[in-house]
């Protein structure tokens, strides 16, 4: 691969290790581009054959950022991750620029309280749809949950939730609408169990004072997790009476099929 004719190439301007498996890192942006928050895109490096190694990534910043944001695990053998994990401010990264997904505002129909549901690096999708404002004009609540199973798994999401307060864009559209719910499944801590067993038991009401259970007429939620995750939760939502939906048929929640998980 030429580099220096590779017009897939961005540039690698920041990157941080928040765990030993977890981290992120930040990219330039074709000029060009245009996403909607929650959409993903190809990102990648060469192979040691010279052809690409490329993987879908959730983008983690809004659509109004500057730069494009991922957010990643760290896999000692796999593939793209045990060489990702390693680059540096300055390095190029391959990235496609056809931005897609289905979670989108637009492949849903009209609700009064979003649930947000994620666990590990599932957050990254809605690290760039809470900064977004068109989830808080859309929205009159928005629930995050996000599950991992210790608690400095969570920082990262915990670290952009506490800062959207602060966010000269959206800050005010926030104050009073975010409810953050992050669990722990293995590590003691102040929240703890699955989304699926909170949900069910009402567990999460209860926590956040909110009235449940979920309501097909108010209730829409968006889902990035591993395949059983996404499996386990649909059941869930099925059974509170919510129906799921696409770009093409918008409905009551939407679960991201596109999610980097164990191997990569």
């Amino acid at each position: 691969m030429n580099q220096m004719t590779n017009p897939d190439l961005q540039t690698v301007t920041k990157v941080t290790h928040w765990t030993d498996t977890l981290f992120s890192f930040r990219v330039t942006r074709p000029a060009s581009l245009r996403f909607r928050s929650g959409e993903f895109v190809m990102i990648g490096l060469p192979g040691d054959n010279g052809k690409p190694i490329l993987r879908a990534y959730s983008i983690a910043s809004p659509a109004w950022d500057d730069e494009l944001e991922f957010y990643s695990i760290k896999v000692a053998n796999g593939p793209l991750t045990s060489r990702l994990q390693h680059v540096q401010p300055g390095d190029p990264i391959i990235l496609r620029p056809k931005p897609v997904g289905t979670l989108v505002h637009d492949a849903l129909k009209p609700g009064f309280r979003l649930w947000m549901l994620a666990t590990g690096t599932g957050f990254a999708p809605f690290a760039s749809l809470l900064r977004d404002p068109e989830t808080w004009e859309k929205n009159e609540r928005v629930v995050m949950m996000h599950t991992c199973r210790e608690a400095g798994e969570l920082e990262y999401g915990r670290k952009l939730v506490e800062d959207l307060q602060n966010d000269p864009l959206i800050g005010e559209l926030v104050a009073g609408k975010l409810h953050y719910y992050p669990t722990t499944t293995r590590e003691a801590g102040p929240f703890m169990g699955r989304i699926t067993d909170n949900l069910t038991s009402g567990k999460v009401f209860t926590d956040l004072g909110l009235p449940g259970p979920l309501d097909p007429e108010i209730d829409r939620a968006m889902v990035c997790g591993s395949l059983a995750f996404n499996k386990d939760v649909a059941a869930v939502l099925d059974g509170f009476g919510l129906h799921e939906g696409a770009n093409s048929a918008p409905g009551d929640y939407v679960i991201e099929k596109a999610f980097v998980g164990d191997g990569v």
